[in-house]
Parts: C-alpha cells; structure tokens; sequence
C-alpha cells in the first residue's frame, strides 16, 4: 500500500494488478494476510489507482489475492510469488544464491537474490526456469563483477 488519498481512509496502491477486475468495488483481497473487501476503487491523478477498504490498512501493508484467484500467466511468464524463494545458478552449477524479491525496472524486470545479486530478467539471462524443481538458471557471466 502506498500514500493515503483524501480523508475517507483510501489509500493509494503501489505497482496494482493489470487485471481491471482485481480491485472492482466488493472485490476481496488480503491485507497483510487479513481479509477485506473493497467499498470503491477509483482512478487518481496520472492514473493511479486509490482503494477505500471496509477495514482500516496500515501504510506499507502487502495486499495480496488468493494464488487459485489467478489466471494462468502467459509462457515463458511467472508470477512473483512462483520465482521468490528459487535457488539460482549459473550453466555449469554455481550457486548464486534465492530470489528474495523481482524488482520492476524500465527495461526489465530483475531477480533480487539473498546473495546481494540483481540478475535481469531476460532471455540472454536467465536460461531456464524449472518451478517443480524450484531452480533457474542462468548463463555465466552475468553474476561476474564489472
């Protein structure tokens, strides 16, 4: 969640779902894990989308939807919560580290590891990516320094 908008307790949603539905007046989402319903949804200044919620949020909260709620993503696309937490190494097998979080860049999204790496989020990157195994690889020399 991000800055409050107005009075009334809206607030404004930082990086929302493309999906024009997710935040539908009586939609439900999670609030830090707590359920809640949105009372109205509203398009702010450039665009920015504000919720007013049935329940008070503090700022900073994750807001989140059940994973089954999801539609399937595109191929060759991942949702967030699939990559966070995959071991990820390089053709060859050196350990880089877990994806802790996918950073939205302009160019392209990018891995954040535990290790204190950032990997971009691109085909000349990241080789595979094997959700049953939890793993990605990635090709050599994008975690070399300089």
């Amino acid at each position: 969640m991000g800055r409050p908008h107005g009075l009334d307790g809206s607030f404004v949603v930082e990086r929302p779902s493309d999906a024009p539905d997710r935040f539908a007046d009586g939609a439900q989402l999670y609030v830090n894990g707590e359920l809640a319903t949105i009372r109205h949804a509203k398009r702010v200044g450039g665009g920015r989308l504000a919720l007013l919620l049935d329940r008070p949020a503090p700022r900073g909260a994750a807001i989140a939807v059940r994973a089954d709620a999801l539609p399937p993503p595109d191929e060759d696309a991942y949702y967030v919560f699939q990559l966070v937490g995959l071991e990820v190494v390089e053709e060859g097998g050196r350990a880089l580290g877990r994806v802790s979080d996918v950073l939205p860049y302009p160019a392209n999204d990018v891995l954040e590891l535990d290790s204190g790496l950032a990997l971009p989020l691109v085909e000349d990157c990241v080789r595979q990516v094997d959700l049953e195994a939890r793993r990605i690889v990635v090709a050599t020399g994008f975690a070399d320094p300089g």
